[in-house]
């Protein structure tokens, strides 16, 4: 069952309080370190096999576009350039690297588009942490299919619970939910693929909260926003790594009175982090269909219906006002973007450029479409009003205003992707087959869907990974 609001917390510790005793019970990180160390393939839900199958196609489109952007090819570029074993592949690219630089770069341009994943509460993505160590880790020991849906079940589900348990407060005081919680799944990813026993993913589990990381300070034309997920890949790889090695790690991490809620979070929950071990984890994963922030898709799906039913003047457009949660309200107001970057974290030009042109994909976030008098017109008279009384975090509704006094309303509390409006199979592969085929050909596209799509299947994760290689340009 989903929550629709996000759940209450307990007032944080401080270093006043009586030191954490771990002989007293077992830590959390304990308890996860037991679950995680009896996860198999057997044990595994239909109902997560099969979304794990479909996070995978879609962070591998996603991965493909985003590895042609300037921050992918720069981040390729970086991996690269240290050499090192060549473990791992580097996506969209031509070549392996290590698997921390692969997990770092891969993560990278899985972020660098706006088209991926997202859980139920906008706060993270799953797939650019946690998919990115996984599959690097996977190509590293020649696993297979089969493990490495466990692995990422695995790491999906830690990084849901971190967050689950500092949420909303994490992203409150402007940490990044994705690497800060993500580099916690990446290490369960790797760790479960590298068959660390329970007491080296208690290590590992207290090495990556030595690198939680990632501030919410890029909503700016710079590619700050796009290297977030990298640390936490690279860091959940290196936290399994030294765990592998002997390194031993807090197990009173999470926890803890100067542990990682207490210092990233005013207000937590620490039982959130071990709710139901004895039971299935329900993984809910939603999908973008738009190239932009999580939150704004409902604002989206309000001009679109807007467009398609009233189909209005944009010229004769007097205003626009956006009435949202205050969960998210004070969030993506931005009435002059500077750049497409921005402009992916702009709820003025997202609106402005859907009423437009009815779609909201790669193409429409453009420096061109910019400088466009229309759009810059439709930015300018759309303003954003709060309202509680709307039931959801990412609720919006949505009035556009006439010259002649008409007005049209459209409310979206769950936008397109989410899990009550999903995509459907053959959505998330056309979004697939639209991003991977101008980066690996036709062919290669079609054999990597289907590879994906029937993983378990697979011998060894490098023959997937191997798809993913970039075409020869064509002379």
């Amino acid at each position: 069952m989903v929550l629709e609001q996000a759940p209450r917390g307990t007032l944080m510790q401080t270093a006043t309080h009586i030191e954490h005793d771990p002989s007293a019970e077992a830590t959390a990180a304990r308890q996860l370190a037991r679950r995680f160390a009896g996860m198999n393939y057997d044990s595994l839900p239909e109902q997560a096999r099969s979304a794990m199958k479909r996070l995978l196609l879609d962070y591998l489109g996603v991965a493909l576009a985003g590895s042609q952007t300037e921050s992918g090819r720069i981040a390729r570029a970086y991996a690269a350039s240290d050499g090192g074993h060549t473990d791992s592949t580097l996506i969209g690219g031509a070549g392996k690297v290590p698997a921390g630089q692969a997990a770092f770069a891969n993560a990278i341009s899985s972020h660098s588009i706006e088209l991926d994943d997202i859980d139920v509460f906008a706060y993270f993505h799953f797939s650019p942490p946690v998919f990115s160590a996984a599959l690097a880790a996977a190509q590293e020991c020649s696993a297979d299919g089969r493990k490495l849906l466990v692995a990422l079940a695995a790491g999906c589900e830690m990084m849901e619970r971190v967050s689950r348990a500092a949420n909303p407060s994490l992203r409150d005081r402007s940490y990044h939910s994705t690497p800060t919680c993500g580099v916690f799944g990446a290490a369960i990813a790797a760790g479960t693929l590298w068959d660390l026993d329970e007491s080296r993913i208690v290590s590992a589990i207290g090495l990556a909260g030595a690198q939680a990381c990632g501030i919410l300070e890029f909503h700016g034309p710079a590619m700050q926003k796009r290297f977030s997920p990298g640390p936490g890949a690279r860091g959940g790889i290196t936290a399994a790594r030294m765990a592998q090695l002997g390194f031993t790690g807090q197990d009173s991490v999470l926890e803890g009175p100067r542990g990682f809620l207490t210092a990233y979070t005013d207000i937590h929950d620490a039982a959130r982090l071990t709710d139901g071990l004895d039971e299935p984890f329900q993984l809910d994963i939603e999908f973008k269909p738009y190239a932009c922030a999580r939150p704004i898709h409902n604002a989206i799906d309000c001009a679109l219906r807007i467009r398609e039913r009233q189909h209005p003047d944009l010229a004769a457009i007097r205003s626009i006002t956006v009435a949202r949660h205050p969960s998210w309200a004070h969030k993506h107001q931005n009435k002059t973007p500077a750049s497409y970057h921005a402009a992916q974290m702009s709820m003025h030009y997202s609106v402005a450029v859907a009423l437009r042109d009815g779609r909201a994909l790669l193409e429409e976030f453009s420096d061109a479409n910019l400088r466009d008098p229309a759009l810059q017109r439709l930015m300018q008279v759309t303003d954003i009003t709060t309202d509680p009384g709307l039931p959801r975090g990412v609720s919006c509704r949505m009035t556009v205003t006439m010259n002649d006094g008409r007005n049209w309303t459209e409310q979206v509390d769950y936008p397109k992707g989410s899990i009550q409006e999903p995509m459907s199979d053959a959505e998330i592969e056309a979004k697939f087959m639209r991003l991977a085929e101008p980066v690996i050909g036709k062919s290669a596209a079609a054999r990597l869907a289907e590879t994906s799509q029937q993983v378990e299947r697979c011998k060894d994760v490098n023959a997937l990974m191997d798809l993913t290689v970039r075409a020869a340009p064509v002379r």
